[in-house]
């Protein structure tokens, strides 16, 4: 592997965080922006034969720029497939076919369960979000979830207000007594202040590595919930050169991935 660098801003730092968990082989489901790049920075250098999806139906793209919604044109040109959402959610997740589901939402709670419905009460809630899209299948039938978050008390909660996507629920056996495959759920939460894996016993988020310039007493304060520490907790290695290369000179030369420092990304 290619020396580490300082010279990365932290989305680049999260969506190699991203990559990491992406093993060659993989069947994928992206969207866009960091799952997007993360996938393809994994393709790129350790997981060539990663098979990349879009929800629209687009199967192993090869953009030239990052794409801005899942129905991007940039996505078609050299698809290996241009298909529909039913073949997609269909042909693929329903049929057990898919390893990696990348997701994110308003809410992520210390089960791996994602709210992307509402805040507050349902009947009377503060405030009203989007709701599932391709969330809820993808998180029911992907064998591995990864979750994107801010790390931060408003976007993580012991309990989210409404379970859009399921992860463990609330707890062990959860997702077997409601009749979903108990061999399918959340791996890790990948925030911007370090990465969250998830307990094989208790299906709790436990802290793994905290990124570079921030603290394990800084996550802790801001996480909702009695975060547990691994005994081998350590600083998430930074950005490869050759990993920025990838990102800066094949996937992203405008340099779009800034947007998210306007998001809070940092």
């Amino acid at each position: 592997m290619s020396e580490q660098t300082t010279d990365y801003i932290k989305p680049e730092l999260m969506a190699c965080c991203g990559a990491r968990e992406i093993r060659d082989g993989d069947l994928v489901i992206v969207g866009t922006g960091f799952p997007t790049v993360a996938a393809n920075i994994a393709k790129h250098i350790h997981a060539p034969r990663a098979r990349l999806m879009q929800e629209s139906g687009v199967y192993d793209a090869q953009p030239k720029r990052p794409a801005l919604s899942v129905g991007d044109p940039c996505l078609n040109p050299g698809a290996a497939m241009i298909g529909s959402l039913v073949d997609i959610m269909g042909m693929f997740l329903q049929a057990g076919k898919v390893d990696v589901g990348f997701l994110s939402g308003s809410q992520v709670d210390k089960y791996g369960n994602i709210n992307t419905t509402v805040i507050g009460d349902y009947h009377q809630p503060k405030s009203r979000l989007p709701g599932s899209g391709g969330a809820n299948p993808i998180g029911l039938l992907a064998r591995r979830i990864l979750i994107i978050a801010l790390h931060d008390r408003r976007r993580l909660a012991e309990r989210v207000d409404f379970i859009t996507t399921p992860g463990y629920i609330d707890g062990p056996g959860s997702r077997e007594k409601w009749g979903l495959p108990g061999d399918c759920g959340p791996e890790v939460i990948i925030t911007n202040k370090g990465v969250m894996r998830f307990d094989a016993e208790t299906k709790e988020a436990y802290l793994a590595s905290y990124h570079p310039g921030n603290t394990v007493e800084e996550i802790l304060e801001n996480t909702p919930w009695d975060l547990k520490v691994a005994d081998d907790v350590h600083e998430t290695e930074p950005p490869t050169s050759e990993e920025l290369r990838v990102i800066r000179e094949v996937l992203d030369p405008m340099r779009m991935i800034t947007i998210y420092l306007k998001r809070g990304y940092v």
